[in-house]
């Protein structure tokens, strides 16, 4: 069987207080019909990745409302994990040569997670493309089968995506997170545009005191009493962390004492990981106020939330960028944010809130930063600003109820809308 991983239920009455109890009952409503049907959701990793944290945020809330949802991983091994690395690069536009070993590699793979994934289930939703051959190999098996595209597909490899559409073709629904990322060979399927979102109740946004905050950065080396700039996010190539640090010396010259926090997480399913923290150590080299630090040296959640927190301004580079999860999580704080006008970021930031987005140059990002320190009522309100957009259009609970209304739509296609458990049950044969 695949890997499970255990997740209890969460109750959906616990965000009342932050969303409201009308936005409650909504999805109380939405979920009913849905009672005792099961959902899987698919991916490759538990940890160092967005869409961990949204499956650790959204499967125990349909537990919680009497849905059986399981967190399901594939098995993998290094070299499985070099080919869809490639893959999901090239998916966002790199070079690669999808040679016939890679695909090979990739199939086989597939095929035999096929094989692991045993139980009965209405709804099955994949996520990006490590497994995205699933469907082709396991067939319908009695559900309803969803894609969920995380990362900016609007320029892709076109020999890699022509090898993925026969796999892609067989979803019975495809979720992009803006029209812009969805390929034109793919618009004749039914697309679903959807937005990530956050868990505001999580360990990472629950939000911490300023002095728990300002002991965890000295713990960590950092002088609290001087400014700090962030990146946190995947150590990854299209994150920019060589041009944050850039951005960083820029502003060093004017602001001095200035320290830089790169905070990386190392995702288990990322073959590239190691190599890119070798360049950012080797770049950071010589500089006692650039600290890199990552989940493999204890830096978790609760660090992460207290460096976001207590930043004076966050740096999200990103040269692509499915959506960028770090952005929200900061604005959620109410902390200011510079970030590339690159993938979804700017739906987070449309009309520069909660900072300011910029178009990707080092000199540009350096200004800004350096405008919001020097400028800190206003810094504060530009803030102020992004947690209440977060708060309206980015949280876990709107996520849940675009998803249950698609999986509801999907059911429908075929009956009736049912008033029961047992009447969803079984519909997506």
């Amino acid at each position: 069987m695949l890997d499970h991983v255990d997740v209890g239920p969460r109750p959906l009455g616990q965000y009342g207080f932050i969303v409201g109890e009308q936005i409650i009952q909504e999805i109380a409503e939405l979920a009913e019909p849905l009672r005792g049907a099961r959902i899987a959701h698919i991916n490759s990793t538990t940890y160092g990745a967005g869409v961990c944290e949204l499956l650790r945020a959204i499967v125990p809330l349909y537990r919680g409302l009497g849905i059986q949802a399981d967190w399901k991983l594939i098995s993998t091994d290094p070299q499985f994990l070099r080919v869809t690395k490639g893959i999901r690069n090239a998916l966002q536009g790199a070079p690669y040569e999808l040679e016939q070993a890679a695909r090979e590699t990739y199939l086989t793979y597939n095929s035999r997670n096929a094989d692991l994934l045993e139980e009965g289930y209405d709804f099955i939703i994949v996520h990006d493309p490590q497994a995205a051959a699933i469907r082709n190999f396991r067939g319908r098996a009695g559900a309803k089968w969803v894609w969920r595209c995380h990362i900016d597909t609007s320029e892709p490899n076109e020999a890699v995506l022509e090898f993925m559409l026969p796999f892609l073709a067989e979803y019975d629904a495809l979720i992009f997170t803006m029209e812009g990322f969805v390929p034109a060979a793919l618009k004749h399927q039914r697309i679903v545009i959807m937005t990530p979102a956050i868990d505001p109740l999580s360990p990472k946004n629950m939000g911490l005191p300023h002095a728990i905050c300002q002991e965890i950065r000295a713990w960590r080396g950092m002088d609290p009493r001087r400014p700090l700039v962030v990146q946190a996010s995947r150590f990854d190539p299209w994150k920019d962390p060589l041009g944050v640090i850039q951005a960083y010396r820029l502003v060093r010259e004017e602001v001095p004492g200035l320290q830089l926090a790169m905070i990386g997480s190392m995702a288990s399913d990322d073959a590239e990981v190691s190599e890119m923290y070798g360049k950012i150590v080797a770049e950071a080299r010589g500089d006692d106020d650039i600290h890199v630090l990552t989940n493999m040296i204890g830096v978790g959640d609760l660090e992460v939330s207290a460096f976001q927190t207590s930043a004076d301004v966050v740096i999200q580079k990103s040269i692509r960028e499915g959506f960028g999860l770090g952005v929200s999580e900061t604005m959620w704080k109410a902390t200011p944010v510079v970030a590339n006008r690159s993938g979804g970021i700017p739906l987070q930031m449309e009309g520069d809130v909660g900072g300011f987005l910029v178009d990707g140059g080092t000199e540009e990002c350096a200004a800004k930063v350096l405008y919001l320190l020097r400028n800190r009522d206003e810094a504060r309100k530009r803030g102020q600003a992004g947690r209440e957009r977060v708060r309206q259009r980015f949280l876990i609970t709107r996520l849940l109820a675009d998803e249950m209304r698609l999986l509801l739509s999907l059911a429908t296609a075929v009956r009736t809308p049912a008033s029961s458990a047992a009447g969803v049950r079984g519909v997506a044969t």
